[in-house]
């Protein structure tokens, strides 16, 4: 797979992620939600930290996450160059493109969004708004709106430690970018022989 069309892919990706999510910022107030089917709908949150809505606790985590990030899609970037020029194996670049595309689409949320749009809590957020963004550069929170409730519900009591609760399959809500990490991932996990055929031969 050629540069060329990596690049194609990566640019495809941040425009269907970042339009999406300008969308949403600036049509959803943060916690709205609208019901697309039964089993899916779009609910506007945003992320302030790392996956699962995890923080890094500290006036200087959020600032630490996003140079982290910075720091590793340079490293990310560099992985896709040198699959590329070594004709790495179609499925590893097509893999390491969609992560980086995911990456960096989250990077520009995590950089700019803060500087760009005001705060959406109780409003539609707007953007480049007159008054300035809600924070500083590198203090940008993140935009998910994907939201698959596939299934609510208490749980049978007789299930161990969490009988009786009320539990939601699939919880998480995530963006467009989030799923092209996770897609590239799974193809490395699920296609890992294909993807490091030398390597694995080297091995045995």
């Amino acid at each position: 797979m050629s540069l060329k069309k990596s690049i194609i892919i990566i640019i495809l990706i941040l425009l269907i992620d970042q339009i999406s999510k300008i969308y949403i910022k600036t049509h959803f107030k943060l916690g709205e939600s609208l019901m697309v089917l039964e089993w899916f709908r779009i609910a506007f949150v945003e992320n302030e930290g790392m996956a699962w809505g995890a923080k890094i606790p500290g006036p200087y985590g959020k600032l630490a996450l996003t140079l982290f990030r910075l720091v590793a899609i340079v490293g990310i970037g560099y992985w896709l160059w040198d699959s590329i020029k070594t004709k790495s194996s179609k499925i590893l670049i097509i893999s390491v493109t969609l992560i980086f595309a995911g990456a960096l689409g989250n990077i520009i949320d995590s950089v700019f969004y803060g500087v760009i749009f005001n705060d959406s809590s109780g409003q539609l957020a707007s953007l480049f708004p007159e008054g300035g963004g809600y924070a500083t550069v590198f203090y940008g929170k993140v935009v998910d709106m994907l939201y698959f409730p596939i299934w609510e519900g208490f749980l049978p009591e007789w299930i161990p430690f969490y009988g009786g609760k009320y539990f939601t399959f699939f919880d998480p809500v995530f963006n467009i970018a989030d799923m092209a990490i996770s897609t590239g991932f799974g193809l490395i996990i699920v296609f890992n022989k294909k993807a490091f055929p030398k390597q694995k031969k080297a091995s045995q």
